[in-house]
């Protein structure tokens, strides 16, 4: 099974609008309003956000080759 490669690692907060890009492995960004946040840079999508419904809190804006 092949893995589609991560291009862009990025979201949208719907709470305060900001948009959030983790660039490296270790580049963990937090939304103005603290509501969600991303890390992992090219090698992990990694969000964090409060409650089991994502869709409530971001808008996926990752790309992939």
């Amino acid at each position: 099974m092949m893995r589609k490669k991560l291009k862009r690692n990025r979201i949208r907060c719907k709470h305060c609008g900001d948009t959030i890009e983790s660039k490296t492995t270790h580049d963990f960004q937090l939304c103005t309003c603290t509501a969600v946040s991303i890390d992992g840079g090219l090698d992990y999508p990694k969000r964090i956000f409060g409650s089991y419904q994502e869709e409530e809190h971001y808008e996926e804006l990752s790309e992939y080759e």
